[in-house]
């Protein structure tokens, strides 16, 4: 009984091991396919590219299952890098939604077969209509790329799916060549950062290229304390705010801050923090920003300076608050 129940146990084993190789195998053959796609830039490319970068309206994208998948990342990835785009549903389409579509739009129309029946049904009407008609297919002797004003090969040797039917590798192409097109023309529009999180305003980027100083300082119950204060006033004060630091003012002017770290280092030198006052214990000349600079900037002067606290101030130079470092 022993021996057949490890026999049973065991082969379950056997079985998934086998299928995690084969998931490996498939990913160095979906590389390997991708690879290919390098050959297909060539000059179809170079017009698709032009004619999208150079069209006074949007680019609409379109494609059914996968390959319309496939073709809402690509619309999203283009309208978050300066391409006006969005996606058509070919079906709805071709049951009024044709009207979102001007004349002036580039379509790119994706089906890996390039027989699409839903996507094929599209062409007349957007001749018409007088887009220009970019197709993506992994057919080239298709009857997309036949009526197609240019097309995108995205042909692969074969899917790693191991009955070479669900889209594997074709839809990996298709991604790879929709973001080679992005990034082409990210780099005609010559878009940067500050364009890319002004259309992310949600995200980390957005927050640290378009926010302020002023907008996430700390500004209220700030630590400030005398020249003259006891290190043990000093400390409190510290421990009250949670900042890990305390402003040392005389009157409005800040005359030097006295950090966690200061505290560390005066123990270990043997400073007697009993007797000693804030001033002998502040670093002078403390790293300040302008409330009105971008918490970009700061958050590049405490990288830079390995500290995780900077004084900000106005433009009258008095002490406002505090921005802290979040990684």
């Amino acid at each position: 009984m022993a021996v057949a129940t490890q026999v049973i146990n065991e082969q379950p084993l056997s079985k998934i091991k086998s299928a995690v190789v084969e998931a490996y195998n498939s990913v160095l053959e979906q590389s390997r396919q991708v690879q290919r796609l390098a050959q297909f830039i060539d000059d179809q490319f170079e017009q698709a590219v032009e004619t999208i970068h150079n069209s006074k309206g949007r680019l609409i994208i379109s494609g059914m299952g996968k390959s319309g998948l496939i073709g809402k990342k690509i619309a999203a990835t283009m309208a978050s890098t300066g391409t006006s785009s969005f996606y058509v549903h070919p079906g709805e389409a071709f049951h009024g939604d044709l009207g979102m579509i001007r004349p002036e739009d580039v379509v790119l129309l994706i089906t890996n077969s390039g027989e699409t029946d839903e996507v094929i049904k599209l062409i007349p009407s957007l001749k018409n209509f007088g887009n220009t008609i970019i197709g993506m297919t992994g057919k080239p002797e298709s009857t997309l790329a036949q009526f197609a004003d240019i097309t995108l090969n995205v042909s692969v040797e074969r899917e790693v799916c191991p009955n070479n039917l669900a889209p594997t590798a074709s839809t990996t192409a298709t991604l790879v060549m929709g973001d080679a097109l992005a990034v082409a023309l990210i780099n005609m529009s010559g878009f940067q950062p500050m364009d890319f999180a002004m259309f992310h305003p949600g995200g980390s980027l957005g927050r640290k290229l378009l926010t302020k100083v002023k907008d996430v300082m700390v500004k209220d119950d700030l630590p400030f304390v005398s020249m003259d204060q006891t290190m043990h006033n000093v400390i409190m004060t510290m421990t009250i705010s949670r900042l890990g630091l305390a402003m040392v003012m005389e009157g409005d002017e800040l005359k030097g801050v006295i950090t966690d770290g200061d505290l560390r280092r005066a123990l270990a030198e043997g400073i007697d923090i009993k007797t000693a006052t804030a001033q002998d214990m502040m670093s002078v000349a403390p790293i300040a920003i302008q409330e009105e600079s971008m918490v970009a900037d700061g958050e590049d002067i405490m990288r830079n300076a390995h500290i995780k606290q900077i004084v900000v101030r106005n433009e009258a130079q008095q002490v406002t608050g505090v921005l802290e470092f979040f990684q």
